[in-house]
């Protein structure tokens, strides 16, 4: 035992320095998408931290000494050292093969193996509810006033300001008290595994101490029950989120039967998981083809035949970009082009397309007034296009899309 103790030792830093690397690891890849992944990504984080810390614990342990074991092993590498080293050789091969998970490197890629088990009920809901069921019964049966029903209960429960102080000191109080404290403890516990009770603890009755002299002078019993209420209402603070969503399943239950909830349950579940796939997905592409309507590079052959290669620019536009004979053929009849021949004060007619030079589009404009001999443009002359390709003047196409008509 004692010739293998520097091994033991080593092996432990270097498991330690394993479950530290896969921690780092598993953060760096963000927090899961959906409810179940990051509660099982809670947990598993917790598993490690867990075992580092036992593990630190024992190495604290072995440098104490305080058997003077490794002392002496180390003492005995400076004395007869051939001699030792094959024996200290035989015991470490000795070692390695009762361990032989312990003869490997530290390998980052490694994940964690231990499956984290979280028990949850079906009222639960795999963390996303409260179950109250049996505290509900606990609190009808202390006969308060008039019975309420579960509903009510969960508005009520973390309200205990208003009981009176002789019901508090009963031994059914306190053991409805103890019962609820108890199991809040134990979901927060499932549901929070990297949050740190004891410090939220040490918080509250630190707290509860500086008022809990003055209100509970020399009533020890009633001090005790108030601390507990406190430690209550505080989980009850870090699980809002949680009472409201089982107030929320409750109204659902009531109107759904269980083959619609467990439908929904599956929808929901489905379409974050489709969420999850397409944002984790990386779109591949290479020729920075355009984007199709399901959001992927549309196939290059379809790139090639709408020759979408080819740039077409309109300085009527501002030097505005056009990919492809078709987008730069549709763009006069648009609001970008149609404002900027408006600007240079001429009709945006059939006449004027094919025409993207500023220059070339005044000299048009200043042809066709000479042939028909007018010096001013007149609003009708500029021309719009519906949705079926008719033609009208702007009066015209103004009136019919005022009645609806196009």
């Amino acid at each position: 035992m004692a010739s293998t103790l520097l091994e033991m030792t080593r092996a432990a830093h270097e498991e330690v320095e394993r479950l530290e690397r896969l921690i780092v690891k598993d953060l760096q890849k963000g927090l899961p998408i959906t409810s179940k992944d990051r509660l099982f990504q809670g947990h598993r984080l917790r598993n490690m931290i867990d075992t580092i810390t036992s593990t630190t614990e024992k190495l604290i342990e072995t440098y104490q000494d305080n058997d003077d074991a490794m002392k002496e092993e180390i003492a005995e590498l400076g004395t007869n050292v051939f001699g030792g080293f094959y024996g200290r050789l035989k015991e470490i091969r000795e070692y390695h093969r009762k361990h032989p998970a312990a003869a490997g490197v530290v390998d980052v890629n490694v994940e964690y193996e231990e499956l984290p088990v979280i028990e949850f009920t079906g009222e639960e809901d795999f963390g996303r509810c409260l179950d109250l069921h049996e505290l509900y019964n606990q609190y009808v049966n202390l006969k308060l006033g008039e019975p309420i029903e579960y509903s009510a209960y969960l508005d009520v429960f973390p309200q205990t300001q208003n009981i009176p102080c002789k019901l508090k000191l009963t031994r059914q109080y306190r053991e409805y008290m103890e019962n609820l404290l108890e199991y809040l403890i134990y979901f927060f516990q499932r549901t929070e595994p990297l949050q740190d009770l004891d410090r939220i603890f040490a918080k509250v009755v630190s707290e509860f101490e500086l008022q809990g002299d003055e209100m509970y002078f020399g009533r020890r019993s009633l001090k005790d029950i108030g601390l507990m209420e406190a430690k209550m209402k505080k989980l009850c603070d870090l699980l809002s989120q949680t009472i409201e969503q089982t107030k929320q399943n409750l109204v659902k239950k009531q109107a759904l039967t269980f083959e619609e909830m467990e439908r929904d349950r599956e929808e929901e579940e489905k379409q974050v998981d489709t969420e999850s796939d397409d944002e984790e997905q990386e779109i591949y592409n290479p020729l920075k083809l355009p984007m199709g309507w399901d959001g992927k590079p549309i196939p290059f052959w379809l790139y090639k035949l709408h020759g979408l290669g080819r740039e077409f620019k309109c300085e009527i536009c501002g030097d505005y970009s056009y990919w492809g004979r078709k987008a730069f053929e549709r763009h006069f009849q648009e609001s970008r082009h149609q404002n900027g021949m408006r600007r240079l004060n001429i009709p945006s007619t059939k006449s004027f397309n094919e025409i993207t030079s500023i220059q070339e589009a005044q000299a048009l404009w200043k042809h066709i007034q000479e042939q028909q001999g007018q010096n001013n443009w007149h609003q009708d002359l500029e021309e719009f296009e519906d949705r079926d390709g008719n033609i009208y003047n702007k009066r015209t196409f103004t009136d019919l899309q005022r009645q609806g008509l196009i």
